[in-house]
């Protein structure tokens, strides 16, 4: 009988160890941004190309749909996905560590131990897991952008480059800290990332569980699939929204030193000065329709793989 015991125990371990709400969260969160973003591929390469594109610059001054045709004529499906791969390899970590660490740290936040959140705390304690997040994987998120415009058909930067395209990843990553000032160079544009981050996720955490709540039917603990998937999306589009303007300036500030691109901020209130002026401050949401397309597919499937995957390791924990 001890023998026929023994082979469990190792399972029975791991099992224990995977259904840790912390453990638990960091796995699904992985699963929910590799589905999220690649899902929503295409629109998020079309906000890059809007936000990136100075005035006097036509190559994509067009609608969503028109936009979306032009890249599909010039690239085809594989224009769709230009940067996906190390989107989301920069996404996987990304939101792995968001949600595990929000999982961490709600018991900083608690009023007691177990009690839930209320929206403030969601909202703070949403904030310190996005900048927990984004300062360990930024210099993915510079890269992506690089790589999501180097086949694009902006005129300037073809003749800057000659003909060229930039390497792949650790390629790019290797260029940009021999040749742009080092390992500073592979966190340019963090200040504006972190201070757009930090509310973004602050707000989607504390919308979401809010909008949850109201989803979820009368003597039920769950809404169903349908209403996390509304959640998700309005989560998603409400934190979107009032964050955007950090989302713009810093995929301004990652392409701040590329050849051709026509843009030299010496720092973010200069930077917004300069947009405003030139642009007017619809130029601080240039990008943002392809964006809120993008968000609500987006969040919904992130926030619906999350529960689903994290519900499964939690389940995983061996009956007592």
């Amino acid at each position: 009988m001890s023998s026929g015991l023994t082979p469990s125990k190792p399972w029975d371990g791991t099992k224990e160890w995977l259904s840790q709400p912390v453990v638990a969260s960091f796995i699904a969160g992985g699963m929910a941004g590799a589905v999220s973003r690649t899902v929503v591929s295409p629109l998020e390469r079309l906000k890059i190309l809007y936000q990136i594109q100075s005035v006097g610059r036509e190559e994509y001054k067009m609608s969503v749909g028109k936009a979306l045709g032009k890249m599909w004529r010039e690239e085809g499906f594989r224009g769709f996905m230009a940067g996906n791969g190390t989107n989301c390899i920069r996404i996987v970590p990304y939101s792995a560590v968001q949600f595990g660490s929000y999982n961490f740290y709600k018991r900083f936040f608690e009023d007691s131990p177990g009690a839930p959140l209320g929206a403030l705390q969601r909202l703070s304690c949403g904030a310190v897991a996005g900048i927990t997040s984004v300062t360990c994987t930024y210099p993915l998120d510079i890269v992506r952008t690089r790589l999501s415009i180097q086949s694009a058909s902006f005129a300037a930067l073809e003749k800057a480059e000659s003909g060229k395209k930039l390497p792949g990843m650790w390629p790019t990553l290797l260029k940009m800290y021999k040749t742009e000032g080092g390992f500073l160079a592979l966190y340019r544009g963090i200040v504006p990332t972190v201070a757009g981050v930090a509310p973004y996720v602050g707000l989607n955490f504390m919308v979401y569980e809010s909008v949850r709540e109201a989803f979820t039917p009368e003597g039920s603990d769950n809404p169903g699939s349908i209403g996390k998937l509304g959640a998700g999306a309005i989560s998603g589009a409400v934190a979107q929204t009032c964050t955007y303007p950090f989302d713009l300036l810093r995929r301004r500030f990652q392409i701040n030193t590329m050849s051709g691109m026509g843009y030299k901020y010496k720092s973010i209130f200069d930077a917004v000065r300069v947009i405003v002026k030139h642009e007017g401050i619809k130029g601080m949401y240039k990008g943002i329709a392809p964006n809120l397309l993008k968000v609500a597919p987006s969040m919904a499937s992130s926030w619906l793989s999350f529960e689903l995957t994290r519900d499964f390791f939690v389940g995983l924990k061996p009956e007592v």
